[in-house]
């Protein structure tokens, strides 16, 4: 149920590729998954328009043509940022995910491994390259390469709050995207991983990972892939929980722009000062046995300077910008 009122359409003209997001008070997170996701918590959002696909291998390439941008994942890591760090590993690479034949326990690396010369060309790393893909969300993109693409589009990173409005497609309090049910009759809606995580998939062969955007169902503002296929970048600052409820309507936060940065550090990393930012949306990887992400509430920590094999972004324009 919506908690308030809904901005009408922009007057703006449409900037291409995007659509508008009516602003509105609506429900933020939510006090029935992990604990980062509570507590759930009115906030108001003014309009925007927002990117209806996330940014394609096709995208960035443009942009990369146009301004040469090197990305962090084709840079090789200095020293000095990563005290301790064996110098074998200071290479030029990114994370990508490879499907063990078998697990014990619950470490990552099992099926997380830096692969050196693995960058957006080259998703796979070795020879691998954009043949296929050029419609698929880009990936190896840490948080500073999302960001030049946007400062060059004109555009910026939506904010958690902005992230997750438009995700809900105007369904106040649902758990998905498009409803109460994961797959209603049966009917895949986003990218997620099908089978057990990480050994087993039942999906066919040379599918297991990004898919071409529009491959599912748009949510109720027409918006493509909010779920699922990749993790998003936001522009906002890490927080370990949501802020609590506001006691009264007329102190309902608006447009909150997340945490500060210096509180988004990883504790258990106290040697490397990496600010990390909000990840919202869930990917391919997410599952019902493991990273139940797949839902607009969701959210997750990632270091600015982490490219992955399953983190892309999209942009958003606000309408005073």
């Amino acid at each position: 149920m919506a908690l308030a009122f809904e901005d009408s359409q922009s007057s703006q003209t449409d900037p291409g590729g995007m659509l508008w997001i009516p602003g509105r008070t609506f429900t933020m997170g939510s006090d029935d998954h992990y604990p980062e996701e509570a507590p759930a918590h009115p906030v108001r959002v003014d309009g925007f328009w927002i990117d209806e696909i996330p940014v394609t291998n096709r995208r960035f390439m443009e942009f990369v043509t146009a301004t040469g941008h090197v990305t962090m994942a084709e840079k090789t890591p200095l020293a000095e940022d990563y005290p301790g760090a064996q110098p074998e590993m200071l290479r030029a690479g990114s994370l990508l995910f490879v499907q063990p034949k078998g697990v014990n326990g619950p470490d990552i690396r099992q099926w997380w491994t830096f692969k050196f010369g693995a960058t957006w060309r080259r998703p796979l790393g070795g020879i691998s390259d954009l043949r296929g893909k050029l419609d698929h969300p880009v990936v190896h993109v840490a948080w500073s390469d999302a960001k030049a693409y946007a400062d060059w589009a004109g555009l910026d990173l939506p904010t958690e709050a902005e992230w997750e409005l438009a995700a809900r497609g105007g369904l106040d309090g649902a758990e998905f995207a498009w409803g109460s049910e994961l797959t209603p009759d049966g009917r895949l809606m986003a990218n997620t991983w099908q089978g057990v995580f990480p050994t087993k998939t039942t999906k066919p062969k040379g599918h297991e990972r990004t898919s071409a955007v529009r491959s599912f169902p748009p949510n109720g503002y027409g918006l493509y892939d909010m779920i699922g296929n990749v993790w998003e970048w936001t522009s906002d600052y890490w927080t370990t929980r949501h802020p609590e409820p506001a006691q009264k309507s007329c102190c309902i936060p608006s447009n909150p722009r997340g945490g500060a940065a210096d509180q988004s550090y990883d504790a258990n990393q106290p040697k490397i000062r990496i600010a990390r930012r909000v990840l919202k949306g869930g990917s391919h990887l997410c599952a019902p046995n493991y990273c139940r992400r797949y839902r607009p509430a969701a959210r997750h920590a990632e270091p600015e300077d982490t490219s992955t094999s399953h983190v892309g972004f999209r942009c958003i324009k606000r309408a005073a910008s």
